[in-house]
């Protein structure tokens, strides 16, 4: 759907002037799509058919202890061998599972079983750092962390544009850290007639309590989804026919570009902006002009501002 119209939406002007992005710089060394290796996580012990590929599942043992305990805090924790299994096989959405490394046996194989068919990032951390995240004491090796709301699929979305009779119109998130941001972003996509929302799985907060109280309700009328990786998502979403837009500080003024029709809008992190490899996924950057001393502007307000320019000429 849409393709037939596709070359029509996003085209800039020839005399397109250039501004100041509203997010962050981009890192031209980070990338959704980096990947790590789970070899040096895995235990001697895992027989052939239960080793993991090195994908975007799999984490090695770098994420900061004090964010992962405040991470915790702000989410469903689930510890214990046997309730995280049940967790698990009764459906929950677990966002991340955290395993002691050098205590990989035959019941946390088969949670990693779980984790895989769920498509749960795993995270395998010592003993000491479950311990600093436990507050039962009684972990046995593992931690799951689920969100406190249920995620939609990206077809669910794009199920909501075609009812709609809308083109679709989606908010994709590309490393946004700060539940408030993550909030106040949902928040202004269901005031804004957005279809949906999209996340990344990968360094990135998700649907937490704090930031469905931020969202003041929204939460429960814009579809979220989670994906692995944003730039992959953005290529599938492309033979729907839709166009990319990020926010960038040095792309193309936003008054300077068209759009309409059926766009995705992409933010990028709180520091980092979009990161280079999604950047380069997209179809066009548009960036807000701003006068003011400082050289940012929030990841939620700039997404906000981005997502009114795309109302105003949508004439929604």
């Amino acid at each position: 759907m849409y393709k037939d119209n596709k070359r029509e939406y996003g085209r800039k002007p020839a005399d397109g002037k250039a501004g100041r992005s509203s997010v962050g710089r981009n890192s031209a060394g980070r990338s959704s799509a980096g990947r790590n290796s789970a070899g040096r996580d895995r235990a001697d012990s895992y027989e052939a058919d239960e080793q993991y590929e090195a994908d975007d599942r799999y984490e090695a043992e770098e994420s900061n202890t004090a964010e992962d305990k405040k991470e915790t805090n702000r989410t469903e924790r689930i510890e214990g061998r046997n309730a995280v299994l049940e967790a698990f096989r009764s459906g929950k959405c677990v966002d991340k599972l955290f395993v002691q490394k050098d205590n990989i046996d035959g019941p946390i194989h088969t949670i990693l079983r779980e984790a895989r068919k769920s498509d749960t990032i795993v995270s395998f951390v010592t003993k000491e750092r479950l311990n600093e995240m436990s507050e039962t004491g009684l972990h046995q090796g593992v931690i799951a962390q689920a969100a406190a709301y249920k995620y939609a699929e990206v077809e669910d979305i794009l199920k909501k544009a075609r009812d709609s009779g809308e083109p679709p119109f989606i908010i994709l998130l590309d490393g946004i850290e700060d539940p408030h941001n993550l909030g106040a972003i949902i928040r202004t996509a269901d005031l804004a007639g957005a279809h949906g929302v999209i996340i990344s799985k990968r360094r990135a907060v998700g649907l937490t309590a704090v930031a469905a109280r931020a969202s003041a309700g929204a939460i429960f009328h814009v579809p979220v989804a989670r994906v692995t990786n944003i730039g992959s998502e953005i290529e599938d979403l492309k033979k729907e026919g839709l166009w990319f837009v990020c926010a960038d500080m040095g792309g193309t003024r936003m008054y300077d570009l068209k759009l309409t029709g059926p766009i995705g809008l992409v933010v990028g992190s709180e520091g980092g902006g979009v990161s280079r490899l999604v950047k380069e996924k997209c179809d066009f950057s548009a960036a807000i002009p701003m006068k003011g001393s400082i050289d940012s502007l929030n990841a939620s307000v700039a997404a906000g501002i981005l997502m009114y320019e795309i109302v105003r000429q949508r004439g929604i």
